[in-house]
């Protein structure tokens, strides 16, 4: 999985990335289907932003999270990600029935 670390107005730091690739590699593992995670965090005053963008399952998914403390924000967007991500999944497999065959539609007829 490649993970685009961005900052806007703060610096990434070795702390900062290791924070973020290790809560996205969580991620990969969890849903190997994921090629890329784009990862925008932002400092403005008092409020710090982390932003994920990814494209899974033929539909693209954004977590936004905004807190006091970057790593807290860092930590709640992956959550918020992974609960999306898992919706998505389940979307798509409850979607997936099979068609019946027309033996099956026979049978049940003539019960």
């Amino acid at each position: 999985m490649r993970i685009t670390i961005t900052g806007h107005h703060v610096e990434i730091t070795e702390g900062l990335s290791s924070a973020v690739n290790q809560k996205m590699n969580k991620l990969a593992q969890h849903y190997p289907d994921i090629d890329a995670v784009n990862v925008v965090l932002t400092v403005d005053k008092n409020e710090h932003v982390a932003e994920a963008t990814t494209h899974f399952l033929s539909k693209d998914l954004a977590a936004k999270h905004t807190s006091m403390d970057l790593y807290q924000s860092i930590g709640a967007m992956s959550d918020k990600l992974h609960v999306l991500l898992q919706r998505r999944k389940d979307m798509v497999k409850s979607h997936s029935h099979e068609k019946p065959t027309e033996l099956e539609i026979a049978e049940n007829i003539s019960e």
